[in-house]
């Protein structure tokens, strides 16, 4: 895939079978930082993660890069915040036919806020976009939001969290093997993250 916006530096890479991660750099932080969302083509398309409401037409523009934005079926996030889910409405009016897609007790406390109802998740309920499988799991304040929940994506055990393994630096390389809690955990320490 690559980079899909050089200014940006956004680029795409698969992380798994059809699961792609969009990421984009941000090196104004010290230390450098990276914003990341999952794709997962499939039969019913989802994305999960939007990235901060400004971040919306970078985040487009990856999705472009895969396939159709206006094809999603499901916008996810794990928490209500706006690394999670600022851009969700943005990307809700470039994709006619998608629901937000989240847990229980975030569509409840947050629902109004949304553009459309979500499709709203119970601990471990399953979706089936197609040949993909993803389970929710609730994760009450881990790392922090109580309406927090995480998707496992069981055919290739990939799991879609978003802030749980935050990586330092903004120029990383998609984490799919190796030591991911070592340096989320240094990154986090110096910030007083929870």
């Amino acid at each position: 895939m690559g980079v899909t916006n050089s200014q940006s530096g956004t680029c795409v890479d698969e992380v798994a079978d059809g699961i792609f991660r969009i990421h984009t750099p941000v090196s104004d932080v010290p230390g450098g930082f990276s914003f990341n969302q999952y794709l997962v083509r499939d039969d019913a398309p989802m994305l999960f993660h939007t990235g901060p409401r400004g971040m919306t037409a970078l985040v487009v523009e990856a999705i472009a890069s895969v396939m159709p934005v206006e094809k999603l079926r499901y916008v996810g996030f794990s928490h209500y915040e706006n690394d999670e889910c600022g851009g969700l409405n943005g990307l809700l009016a470039r994709a006619p036919d998608a629901q937000p897609l989240c847990g229980r007790v975030n569509a409840m406390i947050n629902g109004d806020a949304f553009d459309r109802a979500a499709r709203a998740l119970g601990d471990g309920e399953v979706l089936e976009p197609g040949k993909h499988r993803g389970r929710w799991f609730d994760t009450p304040h881990l790392p922090h939001a109580w309406e927090c929940g995480y998707l496992m994506e069981e055919a290739t055990r990939t799991l879609l969290c978003g802030d749980l393994f935050t990586q330092p630096g903004a120029d990383t390389p998609a984490v799919t093997s190796g030591d991911i809690l070592g340096p989320s955990e240094a990154f986090r320490k110096a910030m007083d993250y929870y």
